[in-house]
């Protein structure tokens, strides 16, 4: 039996994670539950799973769940704050941590996971994004075993060979294609995206996601996080990186080798997929997933992105390219212009013209600790709302 802490667990990949737990209950057992703010929805979660540990963002919410948890009868702790959220990852009654708090947030908790030696189920792309080598090296050091969430990665996890050394060429390895739906705006007129509404921009045609990430996919910049985040996965260069559109999101991701082999990973696109494949890895367990009908699908199509449509794409490798704390700033920069966006502040195009500003704006270098990536992050947020209000 093994214990998980789930960070983020009202968002959409923490109620799959808890589905997928659900089918399982002679493996896996519920150690603690995390969320920001909805409080009523992680109540109910509780009562279903029964924790040792909730975690809230602010001591309101905390007070709001204890009243909520008294009421019920439950007798489970509570607490608030990122340090909370630390302790929980790196509990020592804990065996597996689903990294899935959104952004920047999601960090702090993430390294205390890998430096604690567990077993982490990746989620949050941000924390690779704004901290690749440091979350890399703390694996390294601390015997933690890293496994992809996103759909993309852990199809390409599920693509290489089980002794995978994060090198492409020690493997026979050429290329590693991502495939990306396009978003709801792939055929849209590109004269028209300056009236894009965020009820438009949240409409994902294949996946239910959150708000925040449903934004990012209909600019690509999700598909450019996935980029940053497959070259520290996998050490691979920008230029073995390839971004292919597949708008019917059967085929999540594949890894072609020197021999001319290609080989991907398909299935109906449902996050308990990766869900169930990281949680059990080496071994499979059911995730309540319909098995793919081919037949019925008919069709898989392909074509390359189109940089004047999806400028953020290009953003996104040129930070990978630029290194240092440049990806930290793209995502700092991102997380401030898709909010913005979502409040109606700016127009949809505004998003990757704010970024760009803000990224030709900060100086950017080698960074070599946590506080000073922080700081680099806080600087590029208030020099994107400062820009917003001008």
């Amino acid at each position: 039996m093994q214990s998980i802490s789930i960070l983020g667990s009202t968002g959409s990949i923490g109620v799959s994670t808890l589905d997928v737990v659900a089918r399982h209950p002679d493996r896996y057992r519920v150690y603690a539950l995390s969320a920001h703010s909805r409080v009523d929805e992680l109540a109910a979660q509780c009562a279903q799973f029964r924790p040792e540990v909730a975690v809230v963002g602010s001591a309101a919410a905390a007070q709001q769940l204890q009243k909520l948890l008294q009421e019920r009868g439950l007798r489970i702790e509570v607490t608030y704050g990122e340090q909370a959220l630390c302790r929980i990852a790196d509990a020592e009654r804990c065996d597996i941590v689903m990294a899935a708090i959104v952004g920047a947030a999601g960090l702090a908790s993430t390294l205390a996971a890998a430096r604690a030696g567990k077993k982490i189920l990746l989620a949050n792309k941000e924390a690779l994004v704004i901290s690749g080598q440091l979350l890399m090296d703390a694996v390294a050091r601390h015997g933690a075993t890293l496994l992809p969430i996103d759909s993309e990665h852990n199809a390409i996890f599920q693509c290489l060979p089980h002794d995978f050394t994060r090198s492409l060429p020690q493997h026979g390895i050429d290329r590693i294609l991502l495939t990306a739906s396009g978003g709801p705006f792939l055929t849209r007129e590109v004269a028209s995206l300056d009236d894009v509404t965020p009820e438009e921009a949240v409409a994902h045609p294949k996946w239910v996601m959150g708000r925040k990430i449903s934004v990012d996919s209909a600019t690509m910049m999700n598909k450019g996080l996935e980029v940053i985040e497959a070259h520290w996965l996998f050490g691979a260069p920008a230029d073995q990186i390839e971004v292919v559109i597949h708008p019917q999101s059967v085929i999540h991701s594949m890894v072609s080798y020197v021999d001319g082999s290609v080989l991907a990973q398909l299935g109906n696109p449902d996050m308990r997929t990766p869900i169930a494949n990281a949680l059990a890895y080496p071994d499979r367990i059911a995730s309540g997933v319909a098995p793919l009908n081919l037949a019925q699908i008919a069709q898989l199509s392909f074509t390359q992105p189109d940089l004047q449509r999806f400028p953020c794409l290009k953003l996104a490798y040129d930070a990978l390219r630029a290194g240092g704390s440049l990806a930290a700033i793209l995502n700092a920069a991102n997380e401030v212009a898709v909010q913005a966006f979502l409040e109606r502040k700016i127009g949809f195009r505004m998003i990757d013209q704010l970024i760009a500003r803000v990224m030709d704006a900060i100086p950017y270098g080698a960074v070599s600790d946590i506080e000073t990536l922080l700081e680099q992050d806080g600087i590029a947020r208030a020099k994107a709302e400062a820009l917003i209000a001008s």
